[in-house]
């Protein structure tokens, strides 16, 4: 049986998600104009699955590559295939966990 998945997360969730502060996933809202999630009357931020992709790669390049903001406002803005790159990322990590546990049982 298929899970059901959600389509909005709060931002919390992300935040979690990413193991960053709510208050960096706002900055960066700011910083990166193709993030946008939704925002309800209230103003409280829905984000989709889209947004979480772009917000991983957005991590993967400022956390673990080391960009400054401006290069990794340049690689989005060359970059056509960021949600591609993005679950790569994630298949990335997903492999990076397994063979850790894997080392760990040996």
């Amino acid at each position: 049986m298929d899970e059901i998945q959600k389509q909005y997360y709060t931002i919390g969730e992300v935040a979690t998600q990413l193991g960053e502060a709510a208050s960096l996933i706002r900055f960066w809202e700011t910083e990166f104009p193709q993030l946008k999630p939704l925002k309800t009357s209230k103003g409280t931020r829905k984000y989709s699955l889209k947004d979480i992709e772009l917000l991983q790669y957005i991590h993967y390049l400022v956390k673990q590559k080391g960009y400054t903001l401006e290069g990794a406002k340049e690689a989005l803005k060359n970059e056509r295939k960021v949600a591609n790159k993005a679950e790569l990322v994630a298949k990335l990590k997903e492999v990076r966990e397994f063979l850790t546990q894997l080392k760990q049982q040996l």
